[in-house]
């Protein structure tokens, strides 16, 4: 007898079936990239205790992965500078689309869908104008670019939806680059990150920037939780004197906060936060360093260190029930809860910069 998966599979080739669902594809709770001991670079499905649910082959080593609301589909994108991603299929392994930034743009390595998944929006720069672009793409036409809209900053990282589904939370890291000078930065004396909350069609809304002091404190990466409390991680730029916090959060029309302040606290991070999450019940919130090899969480109300943990080569992290799911490019996968860490699994994997919840798509 033809299994589901073969019959679906089967169906999907010929173009008589809707596209398969996350359940198609084993109902994976996070996607991560990774390099097998092969040398190979794929995408991964993993269940909440760490099993490979499926590895997709991919071209080159990925950062982060967008996944469609209810389609079994995931863009990958390449390590900044890329100007390429790819759609994958995650049942059939099939590249749905391939999407090439236009000329004189480069993506940043993220994007998000709308809510109902028509849309794709990626973080890109404009790097002959040096400013920072959102790039709008067509799902139901084949991924087709529909236009862009300002970033309202320069150097655009990861972008999120935020809960009321008509708004963008945008990480402006202010750092200038150029594909003509590799990774170079350019303007780190007089860089400018900020959050910009923005609409579907680019108007601004809301924008927040650091305390001038901190203006070389580059805002990276974003994590949602359901009340609408964004949480920030961050990438100094300065000197290695007195180190400042590398989280922080936001509620719009407030100001930005920072955590891990206090003595000592900082320091540990090495000036870098890799990934941010919010626990599963949202209680807490966690930074990774791979740099600093360690991840702390605080309590997201109160900015009271909650864990400090000392893990080598740790950034992915992912919302789990009573806490967070880690992976390191050691392999290594951990479980963070009130007890601390536990490992669960190491796998022959480098697992890449993050793990992308699926419960929040």
């Amino acid at each position: 007898m033809t299994s589901r998966r073969g019959f679906l599979v089967g169906m999907l080739a010929t173009g008589l079936a809707p596209a398969a669902t996350w359940a198609d594809a084993g109902a994976p709770d996070y996607l991560s990239a990774g390099q097998g001991a092969d040398g190979a670079h794929a995408l991964y499905g993993l269940a909440g205790d760490g099993s490979i649910l499926f590895r997709q082959p991919i071209p080159g080593r990925g950062h982060a992965a967008a996944a469609h609301p209810h389609r079994a589909q995931a863009v990958g994108f390449a390590r900044r500078p890329g100007t390429f991603a790819f759609v994958l299929d995650c049942v059939t392994g099939r590249t749905v689309a391939e999407l090439s930034a236009p000329p004189g743009r480069h993506f940043y390595g993220h994007g998000v869908f709308s809510r109902d998944g028509s849309l794709l929006f990626t973080s890109e720069n404009d790097y002959d104008a040096a400013v920072g672009v959102i790039g709008v793409w067509d799902v139901p036409a084949g991924y087709r670019r529909l236009g862009e809209f300002a970033s309202q900053g320069v150097g655009p990282h990861d972008i999120r939806l935020m809960p009321d589904g008509e708004t963008l939370v945008i990480a402006n890291g202010g750092i200038e680059t150029h594909p003509d000078s590799g990774r170079a930065k350019l303007n780190i004396p007089v860089m400018q990150p900020n959050l910009a909350y923005l609409g579907l069609e680019g108007e601004l809304r809301e924008l927040v920037e650091l305390s001038p002091t901190l203006h070389m404190n580059s805002i990276r990466h974003l994590d949602l939780r359901a009340d609408g409390l964004v949480g920030f991680a961050m990438q100094w730029q300065g000197g290695q004197g007195d180190l400042p916090p590398v989280l922080g959060t936001h509620r719009r029309g407030g100001a930005a906060r920072l955590l891990g302040g206090a003595d000592g606290i900082a320091g540990q991070m090495n000036g870098y936060g890799g990934s941010v999450a919010f626990s599963g019940d949202g209680s807490l919130l966690a930074v990774s360093s791979p740099r600093g090899g360690r991840v702390q969480a605080f309590d997201a109300e109160t900015g009271a260190l909650a864990h400090s943990l000392a893990i080598e080569d740790v950034c992915g992290l992912g919302a789990a029930p009573g806490g967070f799911l880690l992976s390191s490019g050691t392999g290594q996968l951990a479980r963070m809860g009130a007890e601390g860490a536990t490992a669960i699994t190491r796998a022959e994997v480098r697992w890449d910069n993050h793990l992308v919840p699926l419960s929040a798509v």
